[in-house]
């Protein structure tokens, strides 16, 4: 090994103990969990029908959008009328996805694309950007915690697919990714077939990790988020992480050894904002405030506040499906 080589391998040991130290730091957070509602049980009481069947041809469609944004006083339905009287939207998110979600770390204060559409949300309902109550979760929480209820809504660059929809209900599309792959300077490989007999990792319960494991001879390590990825990039566990290339952007900016190879992507990933599967109004309601947002421009907006930097000037907002 080289004395560059082995430099440059001392100064990414220390950028990963500082990471594992600001991950640390995080989790001493502790974040309230949103009260389940109390039914009092009788010996007449049914059990709860079984829900629907989702019908699922295209994972892009979602529910037709609210013609109009209801005042809050004209709001009956059960599921928004307990976030309203509650006083804040309560949404699972990533603190760990730079640009997307991540938190801050002179302000402690979460912020990215993900977190100004969650925001936006909270401002329709509540007139208020921040009566809106972050709960810190990993990419596999985020369908039990809205089965639990213990989140209203999920914003955690979530893709759409028809197996989700058997389990939650998504918004119309309001990113689309795709699957890339991260190497260190100087790896020859571009692609994940590139990268047969070398160590790729992805975060757990993702369809990042479910795409790497197809990919034959590719050594697939899992780790609960990609900054886990990256901790074990910089300690020389992994050769490469694989996963969305906004992701992948957020965390080649921070670290000068890791690039994003310019191979196109693998895949398509719509990102949908997701919510309990029974909660159709609260996703109508959410998808007037989506398209709200693409036509006066505040979509574009956030996206150049972000992005911009990264990906270059905002495209056009995704194409919305509606009908389901």
């Amino acid at each position: 090994m080289t004395k560059t080589l082995r430099a440059g391998r001392a100064v990414r040991t220390l950028v990963a103990t500082a990471a594992l130290a600001s991950l640390a730091a995080c989790s001493g957070v502790t974040y309230a969990k949103t009260p389940l509602p109390t039914k009092p049980a009788t010996s007449a009481s049914k059990p709860p029908a079984a829900a629907a069947p989702v019908s699922c041809s295209n994972p892009l469609q979602s529910y037709d959008p609210l013609p109009s944004i209801p005042t809050a006083s004209a709001i009956t339905d059960g599921t928004l009328r307990k976030i309203l009287d509650r006083g804040h939207l309560v949404v699972g998110t990533s603190a760990d996805t730079y640009l997307f979600g991540a938190r801050d770390p002179l302000s402690g204060r979460l912020e990215g694309f993900d977190i100004d559409m969650a925001r936006a949300v909270a401002k329709s309902l509540f007139g208020d950007e921040n009566k809106v109550q972050f709960r810190v979760i990993t990419a596999g929480d985020r369908i039990k915690l809205l089965e639990q209820r213990e989140v209203d809504m999920v914003a955690r660059n979530m893709t759409m697919n028809c197996a989700r929809w058997e389990q939650v209900a998504f918004s119309i599309e309001y990113y689309h990714s795709g699957q890339k792959v991260l190497v260190a300077r100087g790896n020859p490989a571009t692609t994940l077939e590139d990268l047969k007999g070398q160590r790729v990792c992805a975060p757990k319960d993702t369809s990042t990790l479910d795409n790497l494991k197809k990919v034959a001879g590719v050594i697939p390590v899992p780790a609960d988020t990609h900054t886990g990825c990256l901790v074990l990039f910089q300690q020389g566990k992994v050769d490469a992480i694989t996963g969305d290339d906004i992701v992948l952007a957020g965390l080649a900016a921070q670290d000068p050894y890791a690039v994003v190879t310019r191979a196109p992507a693998i895949s398509d990933e719509p990102y949908g904002l997701a919510f309990n599967k029974d909660d159709v109004y609260l996703v109508r309601y959410v998808n007037r405030v989506l398209a709200d947002m693409e036509r006066d421009g505040r979509w574009t907006a956030i996206y150049n506040r972000w992005l911009a930097g990264a990906l270059g000037k905002a495209p056009a907002p995704p194409k919305a499906v509606y009908g389901r």
